[in-house]
């Protein structure tokens, strides 16, 4: 992925965040940017999901292929965007309550 590709994927979220009563925005932002983070950072090991919209499996380490990953980090799309955009930083997500992280390596701290 190049830098146009990330810059794409802000744009995109930045858009998002300033329509988030416009789904189809909300949508494209979400989707956009979740796709370029999946890229960053392959592998099979912990799933993210921003319902309704999209859900993606990230980083390297144990392989999942059906059923519930063993890592798992849920979100709302808005959460997302701020984390993806930093206008909100992982630990106040986590620890007001926006996200839920649950098993090994859901930690998800050091990529944002």
């Amino acid at each position: 992925m190049t830098k146009v590709d990330r810059a794409l994927a802000l744009e995109s979220a930045h858009i998002a965040l300033a329509n988030v009563d416009n789904p189809e925005s909300l949508a494209a932002g979400v989707r956009t940017s979740l796709r370029w983070f999946a890229k960053q950072n392959p592998g099979r090991a912990v799933e993210v999901r921003v319902p309704p919209f999209l859900a993606v499996q990230i980083m390297g380490g144990t392989t999942h292929r059906r059923g519930t990953p063993p890592a798992v980090v849920e979100m709302s799309p808005q959460t997302w965007l701020e984390l993806f955009t930093k206008k909100l930083i992982w630990e106040d997500a986590v620890s007001g309550g926006k996200i839920l992280a649950s098993g090994e390596r859901s930690d998800l701290s050091e990529l944002f």
